[in-house]
């Protein structure tokens, strides 16, 4: 079976940002050998007798399945948590949460809108926190999205990735691991929904170790021009469902489709972290289509996740 080292046992895993480039690396690794070690239908319980507590503040589907599964194929245990379940819904603060649910679980997950959120619970809990989304970040989805890219295209480094969108969490924490792993990555989107200007700094500053270019652009056809990756992602994330008219006015030219496809690299493959709105960011005819990686990546959130836990707890 597959030695997991301990070097990053007891840390949280909040953003991509915080770990060096060999850290991500060693992330990567783990997860495609426990995929191997699924596929092969060989038990891995790295994580026997452990328990997982869920915070989910809101809905889910893949993180859900990925993580609970996940745990269970680990030889450990998932809860999940919903604000109905806990006090944290009730009133009770972050802070009184994560005293006692850490005395009790040996990892705490936790999918939020604020950030802020998860780094009190990641202050005040003395067993690993893993940022399952905020509005802010989604790494646990791009370490799936970049084993994702290293199945199809056995590399990161020198490749470019296109984000066609919002510059919402996805694009975030996909500039913090371009940089970290010397992958390109550019950003279109349309006047007033670029990244946060903190987050690309940052990025940028991670990105002079590995050589990484990290941009933002307001055309699409400029972006995906000789891409090896067209990303995309819903235009209104959840929790916005009242910008969601306004935004598709905004966001008409930035449809992932046949024409677009057509300027980036002839192997070029496309990933979408789902939900999809199909026949708004992207087309039917390219989601479905032989360049299209989205349901491999969809599956491997659910490996990315398991190396993240055994790595960390």
């Amino acid at each position: 079976m597959y030695q997991l080292d301990n070097s990053l046992r007891g840390r949280d895993f909040i953003s991509i940002h915080d770990f060096s480039p060999r850290e991500v690396a060693y992330i990567l690794e783990a997860a495609m050998e426990i995929k191997k070690l699924q596929k092969a239908g060989i038990a891995h319980p790295y994580l026997a007798g452990k328990t997982l507590g869920m915070i989910f503040q809101k809905a889910s589907t893949r993180t859900r399945v990925a993580f609970e599964v996940g745990m269970y194929q680990l030889g450990g245990h998932a809860l999940f948590l919903s604000p109905r379940d806990i006090q944290l819904g009730r009133g009770e603060t972050i802070k009184d949460t994560a005293l006692v649910l850490s005395r009790m679980l040996d990892g705490i997950m936790i999918r939020t809108f604020d950030h802020d959120e998860v780094l009190e619970l990641a202050r005040w809990s003395s067993v690993p926190v893993i940022n399952g989304l905020t509005d802010l970040l989604h790494p646990t989805q791009v370490i799936g999205d970049m084993q994702t890219i290293l199945e199809h295209k056995g590399q990161l480094k020198g490749l470019k990735l296109a984000f066609i969108g919002d510059g919402n969490n996805v694009a975030h924490e996909l500039l913090y691991g371009g940089a970290k792993m010397g992958m390109d990555v550019v950003i279109a989107s349309p006047g007033g929904y670029e990244p946060d200007a903190v987050v690309l700094k940052q990025a940028q500053e991670d990105a002079r170790e590995s050589g990484a270019t990290l941009w933002v652009v307001g055309d699409p056809a400029e972006a995906a021009k000789d891409a090896d990756v067209i990303y995309t992602d819903v235009w209104a994330s959840m929790g916005q469902e009242d910008e969601a008219e306004q935004k598709e006015q905004a966001f008409l030219n930035y449809q992932v489709n046949s024409g677009l496809m057509s300027l980036a690299r002839p192997d070029a493959i496309v990933l979408h972290c789902l939900p999809a709105k199909r026949g708004k960011e992207i087309t039917d005819e390219v989601m479905d289509g032989p360049q299209s990686a989205i349901f491999d990546e969809s599956e491997n959130r659910l490996h990315a996740h398991k190396a993240i836990m055994a790595v960390t707890m």
